[in-house]
Formats: structure tokens, sequence, C-alpha cells
């Protein structure tokens, strides 16, 4: 039986079929998800190109995107059994691509992660010793309010803000209402606020 794994691994070739859409993705990653090792080919076809559209935009070094989408498709298979039937599949792979790319900077590869672009004012003075200081502080808060989030608020956060999706996709990557990101993600702001509070 072909496997997600070895279809991964064997060489592309031409299809004749129609070209899977986001519903046909979906539905094929809640059949995968359900143990039908032939959903994948669809699930590849739809999330594979945008992933690598993705991927490019965040990382400088372009040879680094296969790998990274494949250890994407990797976990996607790994955790396929935690995804919720009718659910969009694509929320579901940029996160799991986002942490792939959280992971690849703490390994020691952020100098090719295009994380933030700091557009630099010639004009404006260098900071001084205190306001590095301060800046060091005030992320340390942000960081350890970001740790001591829960998981549905930091993934609610993650989806809104780091990738930018609506709220009805948040939603419904999430499994939840509109209603529950916003609950979600109005506390995770209110932690980050009092995190900052002094600093």
């Amino acid at each position: 039986m072909t496997t997600a794994l070895a279809f991964l691994e064997r060489p592309r070739v031409a299809r004749r079929r129609a070209p899977a859409s986001s519903r046909d993705a979906d539905e094929a990653m809640s059949r995968y998800a359900r143990g039908d090792e032939s959903a994948f080919a669809a699930i590849h076809e739809h999330v594979a190109p945008r992933l690598a559209a993705y991927l490019r935009r965040r990382v400088r070094e372009a040879a680094l995107v296969p790998d990274l989408v494949q250890q994407t498709f990797l976990h996607m298979h790994r955790a396929r059994h935690t995804f919720r039937a009718g659910s969009e599949v694509l929320p579901w792979a940029f996160a799991i691509a986002r942490r792939q790319l959280v992971d690849a900077y703490r390994a020691e590869l952020g100098p090719t992660v295009n994380d933030v672009d700091f557009e630099v004012d010639q004009r404006a003075p260098y900071p001084c010793g205190e306001q590095l200081l301060a800046a060091k502080e005030a992320a340390r808060r942000v960081e350890r309010a970001l740790a001591a989030l829960s998981a549905p608020q930091r993934a609610a956060l993650e989806l809104v803000k780091g990738e930018g999706l609506s709220l009805v996709a948040a939603a419904a990557a999430l499994g939840t209402t509109v209603t529950g990101v916003k609950l979600r993600t109005h506390r995770a702001y209110a932690a980050l606020r009092l995190a900052l509070e002094g600093s």
C-alpha cells in the first residue's frame, strides 16, 4: 500500500485529473485523518505549492524550502489523528510550517529566517545602553507571557496575528467559533499588556 512517506519520495509525474480545490483538500485531509492513505495525493497537490510559497517569503535560503515543506508534511502525517474533521487543512499546515521555522531558528538557522523585517531610519540616534536594557527586559517579559498563555490562546494569537488569517479561517483551523477566537486573542492581548506594564 502506498504511504504518504513513500509518496513524498517518489518522482513527480504528470496528472490528468483536475487539481484539487480547497474543499477537496479539506475533505481529503478528513479522510486521511481516518486512515485513508489514498487521500494524501489530493492534500499534497493542493497544499505543497502554497506551503512552498509561504516558506519562500520567510527564508532567505531558497534551498531550505523543499526540506521545510517535506518536514511539514512529515509532521502532518504524524499528527493526522489530531486534525478535526470539517476543518481547513491549509491553516493547519501553515501553523505546522511556522513551527518548523521556529524550530529551525532555535537550531541556530536564525540568519536564514525572515521573522521580522526592520526598516532602519538613518536619521534616528542610536539607542543608549539603558534603552537597550529596557528593550531586552521587555522582550523577556513578552517571551515569558507568551510561554504562560494557554495552548488555545497561543494558537489563536499565532494564527490571527502571526499568520494573518481571518477570524473565520482561524476558527475553522482551531475547530471553534469566531467568538471563541476573539475571546482567546483578547485574553492573550491582555496577558501581554500586563507583562509589559512598567517596562
